[in-house]
């Protein structure tokens, strides 16, 4: 091995030692039994061993690459997208097992690098994966852009001002976008500094460390939730007297009015929990808090836009419940497709 560049060697050999170790974790180690755990331990496994060969290559002189741990590092790399894929999958949709689709589909891909590593093995066929390995890259490219897909209520979420992403919902966009940057460095890397790859791997990872522990809750991210706190669903009859009693109330004593009215002080109106009207909204209505609030706000900003023609755009947003001019403006606009100032035309 060249160790003439030691503290370039032990940048990026960190985040390698660190991958399989967590890896393994993750796979082998983690009580909790989670279809999501298994996936993000597939996918550090194959990063870590495909950042593990370009280490490897970088820091062995010619006489001393083995080339069975080239073809490793590169098989590796045709597996690294679909594992992003099915962990971000199987987060959105809290899986609690693997479809057998999935593993038919994970083991097809597995077979298919296995048979050709095995027909075309590096050793001998050196020109064949030079060709070859732009089909690896290409399946990752291709799962990074799938992921992307999945991950896109995710993204409005984190834009949108009337909802708030979760911690996990945090994560699996950090998650995404380390292994875009990943994928986009070895590309560049390819044709410019092979070296930028690796570096990248380990700036990733310890930013995906640093993003973990300053976040709250996040046990949620890999932990399963006890049972006694899982959520219950709320029976169709009972749903449907609380549905009426909250619009009632809303309609009633206006509160939606109130810019710092919490969920806590309507759960007390009902004489439910915050929780169980969290999930009431969310299972039963279809829609957060923050959207609940915003539609009875519009139809009051609507009434008042009729009615009152000489009142400010800017004061019907306060008047409706809104705390700023900008988020009026912006809320409305997505629920009726009209900005205010549109819409009031139409009535004078």
């Amino acid at each position: 091995m060249n160790f003439s560049n030691p503290i370039i060697f032990f940048l990026c050999s960190l985040g390698v030692f660190n991958g399989f170790l967590v890896s393994i974790y993750f796979l082998f180690f983690n009580k909790q039994k989670r279809v999501q755990n298994f996936w993000f331990g597939l996918l550090v496994l194959f990063l870590s061993l495909r950042i593990g060969k370009s280490v490897y290559r970088i820091f062995a002189s010619q006489e001393e690459i083995d080339l069975l741990v080239m073809q490793i590092g590169l098989s590796a790399c045709f597996l690294i997208g679909v594992s992003l894929f099915y962990y971000i999958k199987a987060s959105i949709e809290n899986r609690k097992s693997i479809p057998k689709s999935w593993i038919v589909h994970f083991s097809i891909l597995f077979l298919f690098i296995s048979i050709v590593g095995i027909v075309k093995p590096y050793t001998i066929n050196y020109e064949f994966w030079r060709f070859f390995v732009w089909i690896i890259y290409g399946a990752w490219g291709l799962y990074i852009l799938a992921s992307s897909y999945l991950l896109k209520d995710i993204v409005k979420k984190l834009f949108s001002k009337t909802s708030k992403c979760t911690t996990a919902e945090l994560w699996l966009i950090a998650v995404f976008m380390a292994n875009a940057l990943i994928f986009t460095a070895y590309i560049v890397g390819y044709f410019f500094l092979y070296l930028v790859g690796t570096i990248t791997f380990s700036v990733v990872f310890y930013a995906l460390l640093i993003f973990f522990l300053s976040k709250k809750n996040r046990e949620t991210i890999f932990q399963k939730i006890p049972e006694k706190y899982e959520t219950k669903k709320i029976e169709n009859e009972e749903a449907a007297l609380l549905i009426e009693k909250l619009n009632s109330l809303m309609k009633v004593k206006e509160l939606y009015k109130n810019t710092n009215v919490k969920l806590l002080d309507i759960a007390k109106e009902i004489h439910i929990t915050p929780h169980k009207l969290s999930q009431l909204l969310n299972d039963n209505i279809g829609k957060s808090f923050a959207a609940f609030l915003n539609t009875y706000r519009i139809d009051e900003a609507k009434n008042i836009l009729r009615e009152n023609k000489s009142i400010t755009l800017e004061a019907v947003g306060f008047e409706a419940g809104f705390s700023s001019k900008s988020n009026f403006y912006a809320t409305f606009k997505k629920i009726v497709g009209q900005t205010p100032a549109q819409y009031q035309k139409q009535f004078l």
